[in-house]
């Protein structure tokens, strides 16, 4: 197994972007979440992992905001996605091997047969707009129904992520913020406003979405088990069985 890097090692909670719209505000990992990670064995195997689905209308930046955090790279000619796209990124959470399954899915309406098939399993769900088009913020609320379709809403994480933040002009954003921070809160997401051009945002959404997904799934291994063995825990893959062969996914 290689090794994490360096940067991708998370020892405490990442705090949200803004207590007002946060999925939780509190200060650090849930006590048994942490109880569990100490007891662990040296000797365990196998990877955490959780599928996380990125949705939203075509050209609000969806790719460019993962390849930002998994590449460190950001590429200004826009290529839009052909069905799905599928990145892993590694992370160590408390001392505990987990990993992110981060699934890119295509914005066009002839391209949502092939994305919707992948949805079902998410542990979170990024709904992305982008912060200089209100329109993509509307499309949002669909975007989310369309993914919840496929998934238990009592067990999903939701993020609500405003690309292009460097693109809008202070009046805009705090419009559009107002909007956004709105919606996130009937819709019980957390916001987050980011720009992958300049990088500004982005390791903390991820790390955030890392942790809190993390603990979700520690928190349910433990009440479904009944144990506070994390060696045990870590062992479960989450929903997998979509895994591509191939890292594109074309039209039928």
């Amino acid at each position: 197994m290689l090794p994490v890097k360096q940067d991708r090692i998370i020892t405490h909670l990442p705090k949200a972007f803004s207590p007002n719209a946060a999925l939780d505000t509190k200060d650090g990992f849930h006590k048994q979440v942490t109880a569990a990670c100490q007891e662990q064995k040296t000797s365990t195997e196998g990877l955490n992992i959780a599928k996380v689905i990125v949705v939203g209308d075509v050209a609000v930046g969806k790719t460019c905001l993962i390849s930002r955090f998994c590449k460190n790279a950001f590429d200004k000619n826009y290529k839009a996605t052909i069905g799905v796209d599928f990145e892993m990124e590694r992370f160590e959470v408390l001392g505990v091997p987990f990993s992110l399954q981060l699934w890119d899915t295509a914005g066009q309406e002839r391209f949502k047969c092939i994305a919707s098939t992948y949805y079902r399993g998410a542990q979170a769900i990024i709904v992305v707009f982008d912060l200089s088009n209100v329109g993509s913020l509307v499309h949002a609320r669909q975007w989310l129904e369309d993914a919840m379709v496929e998934n238990d809403p009592s067990s999903v994480l939701l993020f609500l992520v405003g690309t292009k933040k460097d693109l809008s002009s202070p009046e805009q954003l705090a419009h559009i913020e107002q909007e956004a921070v709105r919606l996130s809160e009937e819709i019980k997401a957390e916001y987050w406003p980011v720009s992958a051009k300049s990088g500004d945002g982005i390791r903390d959404l991820f790390f955030r979405v890392a942790s809190l997904t993390f603990e979700a799934n520690v928190l349910s291994e433990l009440e479904r088990n009944g144990s506070r063995n994390v060696g045990d825990i870590i062992r479960i893959t989450g929903s997998t069985e979509e895994k591509p062969t191939n890292r594109k996914a074309n039209c039928c």
